[in-house]
């Protein structure tokens, strides 16, 4: 058990590290992300998820992701979106976060109501001086659009103006004139809130501001931070503590405000499409988040990454990063959206794949992959290339075929994966030895098939040596050098000692010199497992052997010679077989002789027998048993329970103790005492007459 715990750690170990290096292949968003939105949001028992903010954002990542909403949030949800905005007291966000919810799930609200909350929205917008009222306020006139109702701005440029008067150099926003410090997350806001407002307007706003907007989100644009993979994301710089949003939520406000401004703006924004595919790969990269608030962030910006005017991005991902040779598996490259839908004609090219073993050398250079339409997938086979085991960082390039898609999709430069090949890597020339330590010769020596167990059976003192060697090769016939490969050697007191395999060109040997070892053996003479593992990720065939055994003759130890350590005792030693146990029973009494037991018989039987016989003598009836229905079956049941108490003393005899009896007897006595009673008063009734007849 605990050498194949061991084992498994090793490979472990050796998966984990392959894991890391592959981290950085991303895939659209799958089943897994809309399995975690089932779960973050799981509608509780009263139906409701919290704030109208909570709940707006579960009805929007569930619709993002194509995924049904709860059947009772409707009916607890529209009392609360119907309160506030039919409340005069109700807050500018509380009116946005209400209409939010209202735009997913639809309220039965009439027309005056929108009505009335345009006209307070817009008698409050004109004072208004906070970026986030602006947010609100804009956002709010912008769902009473949606739903039908005629909305408009007529001092849309003041508002304009005012909203721009807080943006700074850098392309970021102050949240307020008053606040000294900027924000990238406040950029956003604004770039959504000035958008909402050129929706809004009568007339055209001032295009020089618009203009003036576009190159702000250059600036900001600027300031964007990255990954070692490519991703791409903004952070609050120089903020407080309070007002820090993270990396996640201030992307995702820095996308819906750009793609919200891109979608009013004439012409194109300035922002090259490598950006727009690393903000995907950012938030592909996360995987799927833990926490609710992540998961529509994630969702809320990949959907409108998805689809906006300034770049769609491309994401080129790979099925499986691990291939094996042995099986012929192909290389397969995908190309989507990052909601996955299917991407436009393209071809996809590996430019160059380098070997960790030789970085400048390419072992693989332009081949254009194939590609298969009814799976949506581009393929090589990698066989025919003559590439061996091991790990490679491919280089992959998009080609769009048609010219005008340049304009519309972010495909990037270059992009890098890494892969790892795997293959049956061939063990040959296994060779295991007693030498002479004096001159070195061999006295024993045994050929090894290490592709299944063996049993040796090697006896050497301590004296000599012991040899193990052998040679590991690719597919290709090239030298193999495992990450893992040691030598262990089990005592039966479960002493075990591993030593490190050398390498010397081609191949892997150790030498055990026991003379020099009999100290950390602890001088323990006897027989000793050999056990070999070698194991690579690259590796399909990685072992871990039992070869045998050698029977070791140590000499005595001296006085002042190391112990062996306390073995530790096995923890499922306590499920096996316990010892037994043995009982020591009382011995039965001494019992009377049979003849004496059949003599008591016969006199407890004997009163019966009289009782019989003075029946007989007496010449006993039934003249005087009762000839009406009643008393006749009362006199019946008389006679059953006495019948009853007479079976019920057999039973005592046979099998039943004393309480059951006793208990049976009480019942059966009241049941006696109450037909007896009946039956003795008719017998006295019908006495009593003939008397006095």
């Amino acid at each position: 058990m605990a050498r194949g715990l061991r084992f498994l750690g090793i490979l472990a170990l050796i998966y984990a590290s392959l894991s890391l290096c592959i981290a950085a292949n991303v895939r659209p968003i799958s089943d897994a992300h809309r399995s975690a939105a089932l779960e973050l949001f799981a509608s509780p028992i009263d139906g409701s998820f919290g704030s109208l903010e909570e709940t707006y954002e579960a009805l929007k990542t569930l619709k993002n992701l194509g995924l049904e909403r709860p059947g009772d949030v409707k009916e607890k949800a529209c009392p609360l979106v119907v309160g506030k905005l039919g409340s005069t007291s109700s807050s500018l966000k509380d009116l946005f976060q209400a209409l939010r919810v209202n735009s997913v799930i639809g309220c039965q609200i009439d027309a005056k109501t929108f009505a009335d909350v345009a006209s307070r929205i817009q008698a409050v917008i004109k004072d208004t001086s906070s970026l986030e009222d602006f947010y609100y306020s804009v956002g709010s006139l912008l769902l009473v659009k949606d739903q039908g109702s005629s909305v408009n701005l007529p001092d849309a440029n003041d508002i304009f103006h005012s909203i721009k008067a807080l943006s700074q150099s850098d392309g970021r926003w102050r949240y307020n004139s008053n606040s000294a410090e900027s924000s990238t997350y406040a950029a956003g806001l604004a770039l959504e809130a000035l958008a909402g407002i050129v929706s809004l307007a009568d007339s055209e706003v001032d295009q020089s501001m618009i203009e003036t907007v576009k190159n702000d989100i250059v600036k900001l644009f600027d300031s964007i931070e990255s990954y070692d993979d490519g991703s791409l994301f903004f952070d609050e710089k120089h903020v407080a503590t309070s007002e820090y949003k993270g990396p996640v939520t201030t992307t995702s406000s820095v996308v819906r405000g750009v793609t919200a401004f891109a979608a009013i703006a004439s012409g194109s924004l300035n922002i090259p499409g490598d950006k727009i595919l690393g903000l995907a790969k950012f938030f592909l990269g996360m995987g799927v988040p833990g926490s609710s608030k992540d998961l529509f962030n994630q969702i809320d910006s990949l959907s409108l990454l998805e689809n906006n005017r300034v770049s769609i991005p491309l994401i080129l991902s790979l099925p499986s990063t691990v291939l094996s040779l042995s099986s012929k598996d192909q290389l397969k490259v995908e190309v989507n959206t990052v909601f996955g839908s299917a991407a436009p004609p393209l071809t996809v090219n590996l430019v160059q794949g380098f070997s960790s073993a030789s970085k400048e050398v390419p072992a693989l250079e332009n081949q254009e992959l194939k590609f298969d339409a009814e799976n949506g997938v581009h393929y090589l086979d990698i066989l025919p290339l003559k590439v061996d085991v091991g790990k490679y960082t491919l280089v992959f390039e998009i080609s769009l075929h048609d010219p005008e898609h340049l304009n519309t999709y972010a495909a990037g430069g270059q992009t890098k994966t890494l892969v790892f090949l795997t293959g049956i890597i061939k063990i040959d020339k296994a060779e295991i030895a007693i030498l002479n330590s004096d001159v070195g010769n061999v006295e024993t020596s045994q050929k090894l098939d290490l592709s299944r167990d063996s049993a040796v059976a090697l006896s050497a003192n301590h004296l000599q040596k012991l040899r193990l060697s052998f040679q590991l090769t690719t597919p290709l016939g090239h030298a193999f050098k495992p990450h893992q490969m040691f030598l262990k050697l089990k005592h039966d007191t479960n002493v075990e000692h591993i030593f490190l395999f050398e390498s010397s060109a081609r191949q892997f040997k150790i030498v055990l010199d026991f003379l020099g070892l009999v100290e950390k053996f602890y001088y323990l003479s006897g027989k000793y497992d050999i056990e070999i593992t070698v194991g690579d990720a690259a590796m399909e065939n990685s072992l871990q052997r039992a070869l045998g055994h050698v029977e070791l003759d140590l000499p005595e130890p001296p006085e002042k010679a190391p112990r062996p350590p306390v073995q530790p005792a096995d923890p499922y030693s306590r499920f096996g077989p316990q010892k037994e146990i043995s009982h020591l029973f009382r011995e039965p009494e001494k019992r009377p002789p049979q003849e004496l037991s059949l003599a008591f018989l016969a006199l407890v039987l004997l009163p019966l027998l009289v009782f019989i016989i003075g029946l007989i003598r007496l010449r006993v009836n039934l003249k005087n048993f009762p000839s009406s229905p009643v008393p006749a079956a009362f006199s019946l049941l008389f006679h059953v329970g006495i019948g009853a108490v007479l079976v019920l003393y057999v039973l005592f005899w046979l099998k039943l103790d004393l309480f059951t009896t006793l208990k049976t007897l009480g019942l059966l006595g009241i049941f006696l005492i109450f037909v007896g009673h009946r039956t003795l008063s008719h017998h006295a009734s019908i006495s009593s007459k003939l008397k006095s007849s």
